[in-house]
């Protein structure tokens, strides 16, 4: 969801400057590729670009086809096929071995498919969404990027089926529709909603962890009982700060299964109090900071007052939070918590990707 973002606070910048901007999408992928079906870099005409559809080896050519697809007015279908290891010829030197293909949308106010406002759309509440985007192998039609809300009616009818099997499941897959005679390939892509972090205790080493948080893109809730901690001046890039006790700022927050917590304020009976207080919340994930001693005597001692964790909050629990990686100091323990709270989230074993028999990216 953070390069969505971007894409449309950039697409907001370069329209107050009177820029006219395209949206390049990689839309297939067949073999191997740096980025996925679903990755996006808006372009402007005068070569400001902002997010990625590769590693760096598509943009340059990209640029020139985002300005020609500006110019015509037009979206464009571009595919790069570099299974072919003499892939210098094309002057982009992807070495992906894999063939991409990328749809340009030039940005047109006036037209009724604003690809920019679909990207909106889908980021204006906190739930998974779906975006829509059609494109055409073999002809010049490609309809383009869309939400739930701005999909054609005649389309989103088609794809009924389709679109409460992706929001059921979770995962994105392609549908060929036949629109007035003409074959069309449609994207559905899961979008689930930023990764909301709360960093509970506003100590030292909870500042790497606030900026290795906002450099991925997550959502960053800081919260402490106290305010010669919890302040912006020690914390800038922080979304928000809560101060105060667990009961009092609970009710204040909105929990779901993107939502992660951490608690390491180093303060046992503020944490234990937290963890009470997020039983039953519908968490996606709780890291406690130390050993494993301390996570089973807080069950324990909430056993004692008849707060009870089912078996699957307690899978959702981790104590020691974080990865194995051999951290010891602050930036490197965040560096690890960061990794173990992506791997739960999306439901990845952290292994070493050389391990990996299979694709490192499911198939589509």
């Amino acid at each position: 969801m953070q390069e969505i973002e971007q894409i449309v606070h950039a697409f907001k910048i370069a329209k107050k400057q009177g820029k006219k901007a395209a949206l390049a999408t990689v839309v297939h992928v067949t073999g191997s590729s740096y980025r996925r079906p679903g990755a996006r870099m808006l372009v402007t005409e005068d070569g400001v670009m902002t997010g990625a559809i590769s590693g760096g080896c598509l943009e340059g050519d990209a640029l020139r086809k985002a300005v020609l697809a500006i110019s015509q007015e037009k979206n464009k279908l571009v595919i790069y096929d570099t299974t072919d290891e003499d892939d210098a010829k094309l002057g982009i030197q992807l070495g992906c071995n894999g063939i991409v293909s990328i749809l340009f949308e030039p940005i047109i106010d006036t037209s009724n498919n604003h690809p920019i406002n679909a990207l909106e759309n889908a980021i204006a509440k906190r739930k998974p969404t779906i975006i829509i985007t059609s494109f055409s192998q073999d002809q010049q039609m490609h309809l383009g990027t869309f939400s739930e809300s701005t999909i054609p009616s005649i389309i989103k009818k088609k794809l009924a089926n389709e679109l409460l099997e992706v929001m059921e499941s979770g995962v994105s897959l392609y549908k060929d529709l036949l629109i007035e005679d003409q074959l069309h390939h449609c994207f559905l892509e899961y979008c689930p909603p930023a990764i909301s972090l709360f960093v509970v205790g506003a100590g030292n080493d909870a500042i790497p962890l606030i900026k290795f948080a906002n450099i991925l893109g997550w959502e960053t809730h800081l919260m402490d009982g106290r305010h010669t901690h919890a302040n912006l001046k020690r914390f800038p890039s922080v979304t928000n700060i809560l101060v105060g006790k667990p009961l009092e700022l609970i009710p204040t927050m909105t929990i779901d299964a993107r939502t992660a917590f951490i608690l390491m304020t180093h303060n046992y009976n503020y944490d234990l109090k937290m963890l009470e207080c997020l039983q039953g919340k519908g968490f996606g994930y709780i890291g406690l900071l130390g050993p494993m001693a301390k996570r089973e005597r807080m069950f324990e001692e909430l056993n004692q007052k008849a707060v009870v964790f089912t078996n699957a909050e307690k899978e959702k629990i981790f104590g020691p939070t974080g990865l194995d990686l051999g951290a010891e100091r602050a930036e490197e323990i965040a560096l690890s918590i960061c990794s173990e709270v992506m791997s739960v989230m999306n439901k990845k074993s952290a292994i070493k990707l050389r391990e990996k028999t299979g694709p490192i990216h499911k198939l589509l």
